[in-house]
């Protein structure tokens, strides 16, 4: 759906590009996540991949055309939800709905499906200037399907939600890949990242340096052991075992026919414990 080559941004009175030559795509259907930290191109990337700012270097094609020459039916084809949702507060959710509804040519959602689906049903006919933050982001996320887009950009998606909300803005998302919608995130949320994204990029100085699913990357990127948790005389002990000819290893042989077993796992690296590793930052 995406292909990026080579793609290099320097903004107006810099010396030094803030991107320095990008390359990745982004498959049709597919949750994408771009991960990093503060000022290392994440928004700049986003910004170019909506239209937003021109005069980059390099290639960006959706759908097999080079972005430089779409007009403004490009704004029909994508949804956009950032970080700092911004509405017409003395209107309610639905009247707000209605009105961006009516600012594109394409078909669009059912207000109230879309609503129900964010948990925002009952507060539909509420004023929006009542609603909490957590209650103007899903909004905002709604605002971003509300025209069936082929592609959506989210910004921090769950800023300011809970739990019980996240779960939801999850669930919704996967429903929409496997609907073929492409999803590209950017988010400081390595647990949510690492939950919805089929792939993740981590972008450092304006560079790729890692790009693979969560999964190969946690495993990859974690320490080749094992750790056991067991009980001993009633306390509660930790054994931790090389995974390499685990099965030869009398000692967990023994571990295993003798002791009561409590918790068996590997050690994988979290996607929190990656971003730190290639970034050199914690997450703000």
């Amino acid at each position: 759906m995406m292909e990026i080559k080579e793609l290099t941004y320097t903004y107006p009175k810099q010396v030094s590009p803030i991107l320095k030559g990008l390359n990745f795509h982004v498959d049709k259907g597919e949750i994408f996540g771009l991960l990093g930290p503060s000022g290392a191109g994440k928004s700049t990337t986003q910004k170019i991949l909506i239209g937003l700012l021109k005069g980059y270097k390099g290639s960006v094609q959706v759908d097999g055309k080079e972005l430089s020459s779409f007009g403004r039916d490009y704004a029909e084809t994508i949804g956009v939800a950032f970080e700092a949702p911004n509405f017409y507060i003395k209107m309610t959710a639905y009247e707000n709905l209605v009105f961006f509804r009516s600012l594109y040519r394409r078909e669009s959602e059912h207000i109230e499906m879309l609503l129900e689906a964010v948990g925002l049903k009952e507060a539909m006919h509420q004023r929006v200037s009542e609603f909490s933050k957590g209650m103007k982001m899903r909004l905002n996320f709604c605002r971003a399907f509300l025209h069936r887009p082929s592609i959506v950009f989210l910004d921090e998606p769950t800023s300011g939600l809970d739990p019980v909300n996240i779960a939801k803005i999850k669930a919704f998302l996967q429903t929409e890949a496997q609907k073929g919608k492409t999803i590209f995130i950017t988010t400081h949320d390595m647990a949510f990242a690492e939950s919805v994204c089929d792939r993740v990029a981590f972008i450092v100085d304006g560079e790729i340096v890692l790009i693979d699913s969560p999964k190969t990357l946690k495993v990859e990127m974690g320490e080749r052991v094992v750790e056991v948790t067991y009980i001993e005389q009633g306390s509660k002990k930790t054994a931790v075992f090389m995974q390499e000819k685990l099965g030869e290893n009398e000692e967990f042989l023994q571990l295993l026919r003798e002791k009561e077993i409590l918790t068996m796992h590997t050690k994988e690296a979290t996607l929190e414990d990656i971003f730190v590793r290639v970034t050199g930052r914690e997450i703000a």
